[in-house]
This record gives C-alpha cells, structure tokens and sequence, in this order.
C-alpha cells in the first residue's frame, strides 16, 4: 500500500479482509475510529454535520499521521440535551461505550497497536474522557488507545481559523454557528439552507448555563438550537477550520 494512497483506499469499509492483513504487514498499525452525532444543528443544517465532519476529519488525520487506517465512523453519538428538537437520534453512553468497545476489541484482535479515537461532536467528549480507561483495561497491554477530549483548544481553533480567514471570531459558539455552517458549506454545500440563518446565543456559556443545558436540553440556552451566529459563514472559513482542527487532531496523536 503506497504512502500516498487517498483517503478512500485506507477506509476499512472499502479494503477486503486481505488488503487490512496485508496493510497491517506493511505496518499500518494505527487505526482512527471517528464518531459523530445525528442531531439538530438550528433550522439551516443537516443533523448528519457532526458525522460528515468526523469523515472528514479522519482523511486529513490519516494523511498527516501516516500508514493509519480509518475505522467506519460511528455515526450516531451522545444527543439527549438536543432530543427536545425533532430528528435528533441519542445513544445512552453506557451503549456510546459498548460500541467503541467492541470497536476497540475488534480491531486490536487483528493485530492493530494504535486505536486513536475523536469525535466531531463535542457532546460526546466528556463521555470519551470517562469511558478511556476502561477501553484500555480491555485490550491487551501493548495496544495504546488514545482520544482527543479537550473542547476548549478546538473552539479555540475554530475561532483562529474564523478570523484568519476574514470571520468574526465572537459568532464562533461550537453548534450550528459559523465554524459549523462554513464547514458544511465545504463538505455538503446543497445541504445548508441559506436562507434559514439566525442568530442563536452569542457569547461563551457560563458553567450555570452549561449545567442548565445538560439537565434541561439545549432550548434552555437557546431557542433555535444555535449557540453562536452562522451569518458570514463560507466554504473558505470551512476549509480553515477543518485544516485547523486535523492538524490540532495530528499534533495531539502524534506525540
């Protein structure tokens, strides 16, 4: 398998049993597992944009990390606080664990030595953090699992590209504003519904508000189902936050 294969040739899904024997011979022994969400994202997005941009996310990783594989992305996350807005489909996390679990074992049993696991859903972060050490008590002591769970640096991320890119940085709210909009302009641009913006809660939730919307849903924050201003939102900025992000992604499985 050539250093240089496309994002397509190392997606499991697509390689028979004899193409992973023979990539895993060939020392691709790192495999990302991407997760996502099937929830409302405000009255102009898709509910898929947290499991299209996890896909997308794991063809950049993959690339910058080298001879990684990238596991099917699990689509569906760790959704109750948007169940109170139509479509939106939930896992319980005791089920969100018994999946990367059974990923996890699965794929260590192949013989891969690297299971790197992300979330373009930053709800299902705290649950990643809290299963990690039981995931790793279940395989073997010589398979490293890894997952990425610091939403604070990702908006900050987001902001940067946002700014870098002609945005403004203060529309940036981490669900269905600018950075997500801009992001599904880029990777599903027929999806967005242009003329279905609004503004939802604009500036950083308080640690009361936070509580609030675990306990009570989203609408308690906001009524539309956004935090942050999807308004000036651009294929450009997308490709800067998805650029900005994978490489935060790389650095941090890279170590």
């Amino acid at each position: 398998m050539a250093e240089s294969a496309s994002p397509e040739e190392v997606r499991l899904e697509l390689m028979s049993f004899e193409e992973v024997s023979t990539a895993l011979a060939q020392g691709y022994l790192t495999v990302l597992i991407p997760c996502g969400a099937i929830e409302q994202h405000g009255p102009h997005l898709p509910l898929c944009m947290d499991a299209d941009h996890a896909d997308a996310l794991a063809a950049k990783v993959a690339r910058h990390l080298g001879r990684t594989l990238i596991a099917p992305t699990i689509r569906v996350g760790c959704s109750a606080h948007h169940l109170a807005l139509s479509g939106t489909i939930s896992l319980r996390p005791e089920t969100f664990e018994a999946i990367c679990l059974d990923y996890c074992t699965s794929l260590a049993r192949h013989g891969f030595r690297r299971i790197l696991l992300f979330s373009g859903h930053i709800g299902n972060f705290p649950v990643l953090r809290d299963m990690l050490p039981r995931l790793r008590h279940g395989v073997s002591p010589e398979v490293e699992i890894d997952a990425f769970c610091d939403s604070i640096t990702w908006i900050d991320r987001w902001r940067n590209a946002v700014r870098d890119a002609g945005g403004d940085p203060n529309a940036v709210g981490g669900h269905a504003d600018i950075a997500e909009t801009s992001l599904m302009m880029r990777l599903r641009p027929e999806s967005v519904r242009l003329d279905r913006f609004e503004v939802g809660h604009l500036g950083a939730l308080s640690e009361e508000q936070l509580e609030l919307m675990w306990k009570r849903g989203i609408q308690s924050v906001t009524r539309n189902g956004i935090i942050g201003d999807p308004h000036g939102s651009t294929a450009e900025i997308g490709e800067r936050c998805l650029a900005a992000v994978a490489d935060l992604l790389a650095a941090s499985f890279g170590k």
